[in-house]
């Protein structure tokens, strides 16, 4: 990819950033409405597409959530893959919809001075779902079989002793309840390359770019190794790892999406009937006046 070509894709990306912005307003749109927003032809009819579609899998999602409450059930969706392969926007699009209080994300920082004591599994296991619950890990306790092995932050003993429990942690968990899903975000070199390069341009997302990725980008050879490791050692029946192709985001999205609500035997559950029950009203009630330097100004 030349300089020319970057570049374009850049701008490209920067104007698909704007629709993404206004997905949860079209989401409120008539479906006449949101036909006419875009002329039909190449990009814009898969962008219509993928609205739509997303819409559509975000409806079962809710489906989905509302079964978990009802039937009490346990999930943890594990999101892995290589820096900017766009783990974080599929979480969002799985959440967009959800309450947050029944699906909620865990995405934990670098264990400080006394986590490194404890044992490897501890602080996540703080983070596992109750009955009724989703938790989706924006990187997990596979942060050792990737970033940490890479970069020198484990002792061999300690990369080792991962493969040896990370199966029976997760057999463990699958034991008690807790259904166990795991998603690898696969890009190709090329493409990393290119959404870096966006970072650096791109003021709105420069902050997503840190040193430590930066370095991940010279040694994609070392993150390939231990990635290919990672799957053969971890790839277990109870919880086995699936990968999404993911140079195309929004493909991935809906892919990862469809796939997951396809993993779980949910039914759709009986909703009561809601009334909204009339207003009260006093004789002797009077509504004070707000004073005027307390409303925010209204410059639109």
């Amino acid at each position: 990819m030349d300089e020319e070509e970057m570049f374009r894709r850049i701008r490209e990306e920067f104007t698909d950033n704007f629709d993404e912005e206004l997905e949860m307003e079209l989401g409120d749109f008539s479906e006449e409405d949101r036909s006419d927003q875009t002329e039909a032809g190449g990009a814009t009819d898969f962008r219509r597409l993928y609205f739509r579609e997303l819409h559509r899998h975000q409806v079962e999602l809710v489906k989905l959530q509302d079964w978990v409450i009802a039937t009490g059930e346990k999930i943890v969706v594990v999101f892995e893959g290589r820096d900017s392969a766009g783990k974080g926007g599929a979480i969002s699009r799985f959440t967009q919809r959800l309450n947050p209080r029944v699906c909620r994300v865990a995405a934990l920082p670098a264990p400080n001075d006394r986590e490194k004591t404890q044992w490897y599994f501890q602080r996540y296991v703080a983070h596992l779902p109750a009955a009724g619950e989703i938790v989706l890990f924006d990187r997990s306790w596979y942060n050792r079989a990737g970033v940490e092995k890479v970069m020198g932050f484990c002792t061999k003993a300690e990369y080792k002793e991962f493969f040896r429990s990370v199966p029976e942690f997760e057999k463990m968990l699958v034991r008690s309840g807790i259904r166990v899903i795991k998603y690898w975000f696969s890009i190709q070199d090329d493409e990393q390359r290119f959404r870096f390069a966006g970072r650096i341009h791109d003021p709105l997302k420069r902050w997503k770019l840190s040193p430590m990725d930066l370095e991940s980008r010279r040694r994609w050879e070392d993150y390939t190794k231990a990635k290919e490791i990672m799957l053969e050692k971890t790839h277990i029946p109870e919880a086995p790892w699936w990968v999404v192709p993911a140079d195309n985001k929004k493909r991935a999205r809906l892919n990862c999406i469809s796939h997951f609500l396809d993993q779980i035997p949910y039914d759709e559950v009986a909703q009561e009937g809601v009334n909204l029950p009339p207003r009260e009203h006093y004789p002797d009630y009077h509504r004070n006046p707000v004073p005027d330097h307390m409303f925010v100004p209204q410059k639109y």
